[in-house]
């Protein structure tokens, strides 16, 4: 289910983050959900339980995991008006990156086109889970 890329400059530990970001907004890992136990998962993965730890703290700082003591990590539930933040705050990154592709010469098509085909993918993901 996550896999890292061990010789990538990106660091484990955002690898880690990003991945289980994903799941979870892809609806794979489900709010109330339980997390692998850091000492599992670094088994699993064969790193170290402190990059686990960072991760999962990081999760926690961001609003996608919670914890609770001694039974582990869960998904969080996003609340409507963190969720407005955080759509917000994405625009501004998107209207960035976009804004930027436009002048390196990316053509209004193919952004639309990578758009709607990333809808599509979440449709499909959504279909898959009804």
């Amino acid at each position: 289910m996550i896999n890292l890329d061990l010789k990538s400059r990106v660091p484990i530990y955002e690898q880690l983050v990003d991945r289980v970001k994903q799941l979870i907004i892809q609806g794979v890992i489900k709010p109330d959900e339980k997390l692998p136990s850091v000492r599992s998962l670094a088994q699993e993965l064969t790193i170290n339980p402190n990059t686990i730890q960072r991760a999962y703290r990081e999760l926690e700082r961001e609003g996608y995991i919670y914890s609770l003591p001694g039974k582990g990590s869960f998904v969080g539930h996003v609340g409507s008006r963190e969720n407005d933040r955080k759509v917000e705050s994405l625009t501004r990154n998107f209207e960035q990156v976009t804004s930027e592709l436009l002048y390196l010469g990316a053509s209004k098509g193919k952004l639309i086109k990578l758009i709607e085909q990333l809808e599509k993918e979440r449709g499909k993901e959504d279909e898959s889970r009804d």
